[in-house]
């Protein structure tokens, strides 16, 4: 049965690349805001991480690596750093893991850092790595996550980083594995943005799927999310029909997690709504605790 309150305020799409415990060296610095397309953030001592999670009434966040060998040649946060980070924050953080998924041994390095290094689940970015979600090749990896019980964030909707093509992060696109994989859960992240009603209608139809709320591309966050929430889809769809599915997530540093975080409690949703969207999904998306 899913739980109707959780006291904690999660935002479960976060990306420290530019966080001061893993920036010791210089050119792997650079490396991260020239493969991110990010180029005006320096980095961020912890204390400024927890500073600007108290600001916006968080309680953790969920770090996301990526792992673009086969692309750049190097992973732009290893598996490694993210687990440095965890034991950092003593237990403000929630690690996940990502690995190329067209390097050999792939499958074996995620179950490492599912057994040895405790991370809790797995990002993949199909528009930058260049794989629709269906795609055979990914199976001995979907196979770690399953026998683990982790869940998968995917990258869904635009992307501004360099060398991605949106048709491998089509919402749609991954129809076929949430349909064939009904114990996988699966995180489409931005909401799918601009295919937000292609999201709605999957989310509908399977209950293994879950959306982040990580999407501001035009505007303020206020009328973003205005505009995403109450016209391009109804209010009603959130509050009565998804609410299960939909978890917050700022895709900081991209975007300011305050002001998404104010945004978000200011569309008029239900106090019980605004639970689970900051805090009860997640809980439920990482397999019952945090």
């Amino acid at each position: 049965m899913r739980k109707e309150v959780c006291a904690l305020f999660i935002d479960m799409h976060v990306h420290p690349a530019f966080f001061e415990p893993i920036n010791e060296d210089p050119v792997r610095e650079e490396m991260r805001h020239n493969v991110l397309n990010i180029h005006r953030n320096g980095t961020a001592p912890l204390e400024h991480v927890f500073h600007q999670m108290d600001c916006a009434g968080l309680d953790r966040l969920c770090l996301l690596p990526q792992d673009y060998t086969t692309q750049t040649g190097t992973a732009v946060v290893t598996n490694e750093e993210i687990k440095k980070l965890v034991d950092l924050a003593s237990g403000r953080f929630i690690g996940f893991a990502s690995v190329d998924p067209f390097l050999d041994g792939a499958a074996q390095r995620l179950e490492h850092a599912f057994a040895d290094l405790g991370l809790r689940g797995l990002k993949l970015h199909p528009s930058r790595q260049h794989f629709y979600p269906s795609d055979p090749r990914l199976a001995p990896v979907y196979d770690i996550c399953e026998r683990y019980g982790r869940p998968i964030v995917f990258h869904s909707g635009l992307s501004w980083e360099p060398d991605t093509l949106s048709k491998y992060s089509r919402p749609i696109e991954f129809e076929e594995l949430a349909y064939k994989r009904p114990k996988l859960r699966l995180c489409l992240a931005h909401f799918g943005w601009p295919w937000v009603r292609e999201t709605a209608m999957l989310l509908v139809k399977y209950p293994n799927l879950y959306a982040d709320t990580g999407a501001l591309y035009f505007d303020s966050a206020r009328e973003f999310y205005k505009r995403l929430f109450t016209e391009e889809i109804p209010l009603t769809w959130l509050d009565r029909s998804l609410r299960h599915q939909v978890m917050f997530g700022s895709n900081n540093p991209r975007f300011e997690q305050i002001r998404m975080a104010e945004a978000i409690g200011r569309l008029g949703l239900r106090d019980s709504t605004l639970d689970l969207i900051r805090g009860g999904n997640a809980v439920e998306f990482l397999g019952g605790s945090v």
